[in-house]
């Protein structure tokens, strides 16, 4: 039997190409999607999605609006890293579906509470549209099989500040609820995209030359492109989001994973948005997430392939 997700994005340009991984996964039925702001506005990040399941050529769950601002905070977007319009500001639109009624919080809870603790969540944003969902209804929330979470710098160092990651970071207040809430999570840091997991000149070519979905999975993160040709000095992408589904979906392509006690830091000051990782059991707490910080880059760039070359 395939097994039931709810994805919950901000969707720009790398939730894009995760999105469409998870369209062409046969093992997953995505139930709907349900969106937040992060990367760009919601009603952005709304019609993204929609674009997304147009281009990966398979079924089409709905999609509901959620959170339209962080708990506490403005919010910061990432038009840096994936342009105005969260793709690379080539001019992308939907062009038949559109957003279905309701809100996506309360759908979710609806579908938890009804649920038989077989459905899984997977964050790839700011973590508002769970916690708001936990504080409304624990109960139906504690019925999740899973959350993983493209969230945290892992082991590693962030990528917004030295410390935090661009999703916990954006509402960290959010994030906070849900690390306390004792919900079975599963982190995939920001460390598990880099170095030998980057998409290099080849893996790239390969994509844009495989057919039309993997030529958009390629050309909706341009600015991600360039970005890194400064920053990296080459052509290259780190996929935080399609890193993040590929561990929740094919396990195969973890390496190191492993369970820690973990925090966020909320408090004002550098720190804020930083997942404290107890990695050497300091705290003496026991650990409330699994956390993958590298994958085997072999079967990670296999699944990013298998789901994404010659789709119509």
């Amino acid at each position: 039997m395939k097994r039931k997700l709810i994805i919950d994005t901000d969707c720009g340009s790398d939730d894009a190409m995760a999105i469409a991984m998870a369209l062409n996964d046969p093992s997953y039925e995505i139930l709907f999607f349900t969106v937040v702001s992060g990367n760009v506005i919601l009603e952005q990040a709304v019609q993204n999605t929609l674009l997304t399941i147009e281009m990966a050529g398979s079924y089409e769950p709905p999609v509901y609006a959620g959170c339209r601002d962080m708990l506490l905070r403005d919010l910061a977007f990432a038009h840096e890293t994936h342009g105005k319009d969260g793709m690379g500001d080539r001019g992308f639109a939907p062009k038949r579906l559109k957003v279905t009624e309701g809100n996506g919080v309360l759908k979710m809870i609806e579908a938890l509470k009804n649920s038989g603790g077989d459905i899984e969540i997977v964050t790839l944003g700011p973590l508002t549209n769970i916690a708001l969902a936990f504080k409304l209804d624990p109960g139906a929330l504690k019925r999740v099989a899973r959350i993983a979470i493209m969230g945290s710098a892992g082991l590693g160092a962030g990528n917004v500040s030295p410390l935090a990651e661009f999703n916990i970071w954006q509402d960290a207040e959010a994030a906070k609820i849900v690390f306390e809430s004792g919900l079975p999570l599963f982190l995939v840091g920001w460390d598990a995209c880099l170095d030998a997991a980057m998409l290099e000149e080849a893996d790239i070519r390969r994509l844009r030359e495989s057919g039309p979905l993997g030529r958009f999975s390629v050309d909706c993160n341009r600015r991600l492109l360039e970005l890194n040709q400064e920053r990296f000095g080459r052509p290259c992408l780190d996929m935080a989001d399609p890193a993040a589904m590929a561990a929740a979906l094919f396990p195969d392509c973890i390496d190191v994973c492993d369970e820690y006690f973990c925090e966020v830091d909320a408090t004002p000051g550098p720190g804020y948005g930083a997942v404290l990782v107890d990695r050497y059991r300091f705290s003496g707490k026991k650990p409330n997430a699994r956390l993958c910080s590298q994958l085997k880059p072999e079967k990670y760039k296999e699944y990013i392939f298998r789901t994404l070359e010659k789709r119509r």
